[in-house]
């Protein structure tokens, strides 16, 4: 496993949730951090509470220019982490604004795909890119349409870049329900009761933390001989 003491790593989406939690644990580990979002309130809240030396930008993922020139501003790397994504689109398929699934595949999908293609060439010789997608793919529910197709297709790009950008390796991490900012949008008794339910019906009795699944992000940063791979870690829940 290779250190990633020293390595530069751009988490893109990693001003919150499972961003911030990997941006954490790869700054603890010794790593030279560069972090962005698209809100500067929260990647100034991001560079107070990670290590000193963090460097964050603001951008919208859905503008290509705007990320071609965040990559021109970031220079050299060795590990790119697109966690980015807005709040799940669900809903009743016959009610859903294609406007606003279009928008979802923009930040998650068109997002990913435009930063690996300005980041890559930056990449450095053993370096990685580590993608999110979520177990909705394989086991969507009612309302899911959305989520589910739009995982699917990173998947499948996740192998595709694998084989396209090689010697990079390209991979993605597949969470369960984690709990992070992404439900705040719930008053927190209903939020808290959602966890509950849910985590009761997983193999491991609760549902994931964001602290938890940063480890698989730096497991595929440091690792060096997969590539194309999901790695799964949903308490169960592809089982359940």
């Amino acid at each position: 496993m290779a250190s990633l003491k020293d390595k530069r790593i751009v988490v893109l989406g990693g001003t919150s949730g499972l961003g911030f939690a990997a941006a954490q644990a790869a700054g603890a580990e010794g790593a030279q951090l560069v972090v962005a979002s698209g809100r500067q309130a929260r990647v100034d809240r991001a560079l107070s509470l990670l290590p000193k030396g963090t460097t964050g930008y603001t951008c919208d993922f859905t503008h290509e220019g705007q990320i071609k020139d965040l990559f021109g501003q970031v220079g050299a790397f060795d590990h790119l982490v697109y966690t980015a994504g807005d709040a799940l689109l669900l809903g009743d398929f016959s009610a859903i604004s294609i406007a606003d699934a279009k928008r979802a595949y923009d930040v998650r999908v068109w997002g990913a795909m435009t930063a690996a293609k300005y980041g890559a060439p930056l990449i450095r010789a053993g370096g990685s890119i580590v993608l999110t997608t979520g177990i909705a793919s394989q086991r969507p529910f009612k309302g899911w349409v959305v989520p589910a197709s739009l995982l699917g297709a990173m998947e499948a790009m996740t192998r595709a870049l694998a084989v396209e950008l090689a010697p990079i390796r390209v991979n993605i991490v597949s969470p369960g329900v984690v709990r992070t900012e992404m439900w705040n949008g719930m008053p927190e008794s209903d939020r808290e009761a959602l966890f509950a339910d849910l985590g009761g019906k997983l193999l491991t009795g609760k549902v994931g933390e964001a602290s938890e699944i940063a480890e698989t992000y730096l497991y595929l940063m440091k690792q060096t001989y997969g590539t194309g791979q999901m790695v799964t870690v949903d308490g169960g829940g592809v089982l359940t």
